[in-house]
């Protein structure tokens, strides 16, 4: 079930708002805007919605305890969703459009109000069947955390135990593979690190007329009680424990949550989105959140599967039409971070953009050293990028460009920057950046033979790609003279001297890390781009006069 359409008549703060063209790929929309801008007003449209259908009975009650907290003005309230099969149900004051019974199983929600500090015995697994556990309203404390805690014990403790009476063993690798693996690997994906640095779930307590229940987390060879996570710790465990326990009410749902991001940081926040959406909400549901995180805009911005509706500075009182956001439009960043203050930020920062993923392991490298770098998507961009704009660099990969050639460009376009070997990977692995490392066995001479009989090996196979791949270097597509002849780059490929052939050679697409391989299991990346090698020789390049 996804939403394409949602009308708002009267209703909270809003006279008349329309949120249409939602894509029916959206699998996750993004309500972002200032405090006070109306986003959970949204959720409490969902909430109402899927309540009145046992309120609506009673319309004393429902008159005067719902009317001065729903009701902007007059009688004439209406929700109304329309679904990507073009279906539409909602309310209008007293009565339903389409089926009351979709509003009722098919609207789950999660209020921001949800953080449990401790387990108390207060949870029951039998309060969880088809929500009936939800508080009174969206603004009331959201305490289904006992519940699912509750209900996630008794579950593993049933398919321990259930065997037994049957004479049969209980099938630990399938409970291990329900219940302990989701949790833990989630962990993992969202904090970050291993199972030494990242909590993860190791053993339970049942409840007793004495204590509580208890979850009880393992940190390397700490153990740790739910109660005693932190706040961001507890944040995660309780939305992932929900997805855990009820996942056959997320199906086919729409399933709305407020301010996930509660307690996070920045760098968390695109992780924790990530992983609900692709992995927890299931792919006929649709997940509604609201933020005003830098990393929830992040996200929502480079998925596919993901709307943006901005609701900041609306005027409440008329008539209002919102569409997603564009994919391109930037602004939506300056819900989190204000122009001036990325301004402030970035104005002792020399901006480099690099190709692909590899800024990264630039700012890894240069941390410290006031550059910052930015991932553009190939050479081509990295080149439009810096074309008209003087003040920041731009790195690209050699490829095959010739060394008057490189002279060429770089007088034409000062800010641009040209590796000296073919990509970022002969860099990494250049026998010197390997050296540095000390590891143990590694035979530097040995090294550069096998890199030079790979080059032999397949020395027909690179140079006939070569006329190809200059073709589409767009630098030389803007006045700069291109050589005719590569006759210069093949005869440095068939030479045998490491430094005249190495520069022509892709380490990525052409070496066989074999001889490599029992190094790159110890190291990463991240330990190759720390050596003081690899950073000199990136310092070198970005100075004015390289």
């Amino acid at each position: 079930m996804r939403i394409t359409k949602l009308e708002l008549r009267n209703f909270k703060r809003f006279s008349d708002l329309t949120i249409d063209k939602i894509p029916e790929t959206s699998k996750l929309v993004l309500l972002v805007g200032a405090n006070g801008s109306g986003k959970s007003s949204i959720f409490d449209g969902f909430d109402f919605m899927s309540r009145q259908v046992t309120r609506l009975a009673n319309k004393a009650h429902y008159t005067s305890s719902l009317k001065p907290y729903y009701f902007k003005d007059g009688d004439n309230l209406k929700i109304v969703v329309t679904f990507s099969n073009g279906e539409q149900n909602g309310i209008e004051w007293d009565q339903f459009i389409g089926e009351s019974n979709v509003l009722k199983r098919k609207f789950v929600g999660r209020s921001s109000i949800r953080i449990v500090p401790r387990i108390t015995n207060r949870g029951s697994a039998e309060e969880v069947s088809n929500n009936k556990d939800a508080p009174a309203s969206f603004i009331d404390v959201d305490e289904r955390f006992y519940n699912d805690v509750a209900l996630y014990i008794q579950q593993i403790d049933n398919a321990l135990r259930e065997p037994v009476f049957s004479g049969r063993s209980a099938d630990t690798l399938q409970i291990f593979q329900d219940f302990i693996y989701p949790l833990n690997s989630s962990l993992l994906n969202i904090f970050g690190g291993d199972e030494a640095t990242t909590i993860q779930i190791a053993e339970f307590q049942n409840a007793t007329p004495q204590e509580s229940a208890k979850l009880i987390f393992k940190k390397g060879t700490s153990k740790i009680n739910y109660d005693l996570l932190s706040h961001g710790e507890k944040q995660v465990v309780i939305l992932l424990l929900n997805f855990i326990v009820r996942k056959e009410q997320y199906k086919d749902a729409i399933i709305y949550i407020d301010e996930m991001d509660c307690h996070l940081n920045t760098s968390l926040q695109s992780k924790l989105l990530s992983e609900v959406v692709n992995v927890w909400i299931p792919d006929d549901a649709q997940l509604w959140t609201a933020s005003h995180a830098l990393g929830f805009i992040d996200f929502a911005r480079h998925a596919d599967n993901a709307s943006i509706i901005d609701l900041d500075s609306l005027n409440f009182d008329v008539s209002q039409l919102l569409i997603p956001e564009p994919k391109e439009n930037l602004e939506v960043y300056t819900i989190a971070l204000p122009k001036e203050t990325l301004e402030n930020i970035l104005r002792d920062y020399k901006l480099v953009v690099v190709e692909n993923q590899n800024a990264a392991h630039y700012n890894l490298a240069l941390s410290g050293k006031n550059y910052l770098f930015l991932p553009e998507k190939d050479s081509r961009d990295v080149f439009l990028n810096i074309k008209g704009d003087t003040t920041k660099l731009g790195i690209r990969d050699r490829d095959y460009i010739m060394d008057d050639e490189i002279t060429r460009l770089q007088k034409k376009y000062p800010n641009l920057r040209i590796l000296r070997y073919y990509a970022f990977e002969n860099y990494i692995y250049h026998p010197d950046n390997i050296a540095e490392l000390d590891c143990e066995g590694f035979d530097k001479a040995a090294y550069i033979n096998e890199i030079t009989t790979q080059k032999n090996d397949k020395l027909l196979t690179i140079a006939a790609g070569i006329e190809v791949a200059r073709q589409s270097y767009s630098e030389f597509k803007d006045g700069v003279q291109k050589n005719k002849d590569i006759e210069p780059i093949l005869q440095a490929l068939k030479s045998d001297d490491f430094e005249v052939f190495y520069p022509f050679f892709s380490m990525k697409t052409y070496y066989s890390r074999v001889y490599l391989q029992l190094i790159l299991n110890k190291y990463t990346v991240s330990d190759l781009v720390k050596t003081n090698w690899f950073k000199t020789k990136i310092e070198q390049l970005l100075k004015a006069d390289s």
